[in-house]
């Protein structure tokens, strides 16, 4: 990394791929069983009992850039020069970047036994989850610091004060997991997932006071910095290797889900997702800095490759007070709340509109969205109409089409798709695409594959072989013994 800290915002999107779409909610599909635990991906009578991707990734990817910094941020990323519009000093402005990842690499389920409907499965995914803040004058800083005054209408030294208040974070880990469901009832199914997690990288930065003076007769700045960092890893040393799966920096995760379907057939689920830490150890770092008393020096401010000058000096103040230590950190939890209920459009029951309402709350940060799922389905083709807002008053609309019948689905979409295509053309370099600005520059898209084999799921009614007895789920055996229900064994 050799550049100043408001690119960091840009290496860690880069770096990581989404998770839970909203779109996949209630599409039985592979991918939402193991996002939403108590849903099903098989149907009795029809389908067949394994469901694989068969190494094909199932995977998302979404992003947003909110704030006067996005043609700065995007020019910079996509043609290598800044484009300073509306770019503002001393009014506590700032531009907010926040980027998830959640890429499946193996998905296998196991349709178990049709006492409970039990299913079981295994999957590895990587994921990554991140969030930056960057003041308005940072971007200017890296790429017009002759916008600073150097004195005051008095003559004096002028000294701008926490302008440089900048913050992000982001952790990246691989995640091997068990999941399970039963259906208690007709009406009620429980699920989990248990996870392993092995972090791969973690890096946080809180800029809580700053200082900064230019001097144009020196052709320097001054920069002071108080705030704390964490690092996992030791700068400059991060290889590919790295990126392997290793137990380095171990860590566990749980989610839970249920799913109720009420008399007047709305179906009500309930998640817990994610809910887990990290131990970073090893090669991990802290640093409490503080050189506000006497700041560090910027020269040749107005030379060429001054973002290279800045991050250099700040990186010396960051590091300034570096100690080997290990740290625990939480993943990135959330709560979802949704309801949904299915409408056939027509007599022949060929058409049918399914909405479901989802509202999500990170449970460790202020983030929360609402979100309507809106599928239109004609025989094995749906088509999805996805809307969501969030508290950063950010609105999104998005699409996804999906096949599907009992034993092959295939979707793709992306939930923001006016900023998706948009920022893929600033990305191809498109001089208006990067100047345009809305209320957010964004990207989002996701794509996902599977098959079912084996033979098909059969009730003994219509079953073309002899069924031996079946044994009631692990979790209903359980609450059966707690109650001295005989289990049929």
């Amino acid at each position: 990394m050799n550049r100043f800290l408001l690119v960091v915002c840009f290496l860690f999107i880069s770096a990581t791929t989404f998770g839970q779409q909203f779109s996949q909610y209630n599409t039985g599909t592979l991918f939402d069983s193991f996002e939403n635990p108590a849903q099903t991906n098989f149907i009795p009578d029809s389908s067949r009992y394994v469901s694989f991707n068969f190494f094909v990734p199932n995977f998302g990817t979404n992003l947003f850039v909110k704030g006067n910094g996005q043609v700065a941020l995007k020019s910079r990323t996509f043609v290598g020069r800044y484009v300073n519009n509306n770019l503002t000093i001393g009014k506590n402005n700032f531009s907010r970047v926040n980027a998830d990842a959640n890429t499946y690499f193996l998905m296998l389920r196991i349709f178990n036994n049709l006492d409970g409907d039990q299913e079981m499965g295994f999957s590895i995914q990587t994921r990554g989850e991140g969030t930056g803040l960057f003041s308005d004058e940072t971007l200017l800083l890296s790429s017009r610091p002759s916008a600073f005054k150097s004195v005051t209408t008095a003559g004096d030294p002028l000294i701008y004060k926490d302008v440089l208040n900048n913050s992000y974070r982001y952790q990246a880990y691989h995640q091997i997991s068990f999941a399970y469901r039963e259906k208690f009832s007709k009406k009620f199914s429980f699920g989990f997932k248990l996870s392993a997690l092995l972090g791969i990288q973690y890096q946080r930065l809180n800029i809580n006071q700053s200082t900064l003076q230019v001097d144009d007769i020196l052709n320097a700045a001054t920069l002071g910095l108080q705030g704390d960092y964490r690092i996992s890893y030791t700068p400059g040393k991060f290889t590919g290797h790295d990126l392997l799966p290793s137990f380095r920096n171990p860590g566990a995760s749980i989610s839970v889900g249920t799913r109720l379907q009420t008399r007047d057939n709305f179906i009500i689920q309930a998640n817990l997702k994610d809910l887990g830490f990290i131990h970073w150890g090893g090669k991990s770092t802290e640093s409490h800095f503080n050189n506000l008393a006497n700041p560090d020096s910027v020269l040749d401010l107005y030379g060429s490759k001054l973002e290279d000058r800045l991050y250099a000096t700040t990186r010396n103040i960051v590091h300034s007070r570096d100690i080997e230590k290990g740290f625990t950190t939480p993943t990135n939890a959330k709560f979802e709340l949704s309801a949904n209920k299915s409408y056939w459009l027509d007599n022949e029951m060929r058409y049918r509109y399914s909405p479901t309402l989802i509202v999500q709350k990170e449970l460790f940060y202020d983030d929360y969205t609402i979100a309507l799922s809106n599928p239109f389905q004609y025989k094995n083709f749906t088509g999805t109409i996805v809307t969501s807002y969030n508290n950063y008053k950010i609105f999104t609309a998005g699409l996804q089409f999906m096949v599907k019948n009992p034993n092959t689905e295939f979707f793709i979409g992306s939930d923001r798709l006016l900023q998706s295509v948009s920022f893929a053309g600033a990305a191809a370099g498109s001089v208006n695409q990067i100047q345009k600005t809305g209320a957010y520059s964004g990207a989002d898209f996701f794509m996902g594959f599977s098959l079912k084999f084996g033979h098909v799921i059969e009730h003994p009614l219509n079953s073309s072989i002899i069924p031996l007895g079946e044994r009631p789920g692990l979790i209903k055996r359980l609450w059966n013994s707690i109650w001295g229900i005989d289990n049929g064994d």
